[in-house]
């Protein structure tokens, strides 16, 4: 059993990272737990939660569910005393709500663990992945990776429990606080936050999707770039932006 594993933020990094030749097991995680249900008060009832979403929303097969995701989180809770995590995740609210999760599983583990973040330091726009990291790109931004204190675990832990729950102020709240490895916190809370209508307006992403339509983006793919170059914070792959496009056709 390896005691260095990696977890990589989807599959789109795995080929890049194998030929980067970082030594440790590879942990994917493959969720988009910035949308859907997430009940559960165990990791299993949690999964049980998400296979049923994702099995309405995107009409997957909930067996694989069980094996392709949640067998890979089940790795991190299994590893060995004294193993090392490096995390490979964005500045952006799709990964971070990610990585809050992964963080929430080690730091309920008793082990002795050493837990980094690895940014995408390659790229001057902060909400770009690694999507467009080369292997040589890979290795560099892991020579720069951050150590997670036990304060820090703590604050992804908290954040976790306030984004499962809904619970706005304590986000709010949690926001403020500052660890190097949480560097934008507070625009990437706030981004969630406004995701939230009020009485008199729509959420953020459906604000800036009316306003895209309104403006002349009316085909997908230019409207789905438009709206990453302007709200790269929220991380949305096209499955999330084309849900909102699509409602906002129904509606107009």
């Amino acid at each position: 059993m390896s005691n260095t594993y990696h977890v990589l933020n989807g599959d789109a990094l795995v080929d890049r990272f194998t030929e980067a030749g970082i030594p440790g097991e590879m942990v994917v995680a493959r969720e988009c737990l910035i949308e859907g249900d997430l009940a559960g008060d165990t990791p299993e009832e949690f999964y049980q939660t998400r296979a049923a979403y994702l099995g309405t929303a995107y009409h997957e097969n909930t067996k694989d569910y069980f094996t392709e995701v949640a067998g890979e989180f089940e790795k991190l809770r299994q590893a060995p005393d004294g193993a090392e995590f490096n995390l490979w995740f964005g500045y952006d609210l799709f990964c971070q709500a990610n990585l809050w999760f992964v963080l929430s599983l080690l730091q309920g583990s008793p082990l002795q663990k050493q837990v980094y973040i690895v940014y995408p330091t390659f790229t001057p726009d902060i909400w770009q992945d690694f999507g467009g990291a080369t292997p040589a790109d890979l290795v560099a931004c892991f020579q720069k990776r951050v150590a997670f204190t036990g304060k820090d675990l703590q604050l992804g832990a908290n954040l976790w429990q306030a984004y499962k729950k809904a619970d706005l102020a304590e986000l709010q709240r949690l926001a403020q606080q500052t660890s190097d490895c949480f560097p934008y916190l507070e625009e990437v809370c706030r981004a969630h936050l406004e995701r939230f209508p009020t009485a008199s307006q729509k959420g953020r992403p459906e604000r800036v999707v009316a306003n895209l339509l309104a403006e002349g983006y009316t085909s997908f793919p230019q409207l789905y770039q438009e709206f990453f170059k302007r709200e790269g914070v929220y991380g949305f792959g096209d499955l999330q932006v084309k849900r909102i496009y699509d409602q906002a056709l129904l509606n107009h």
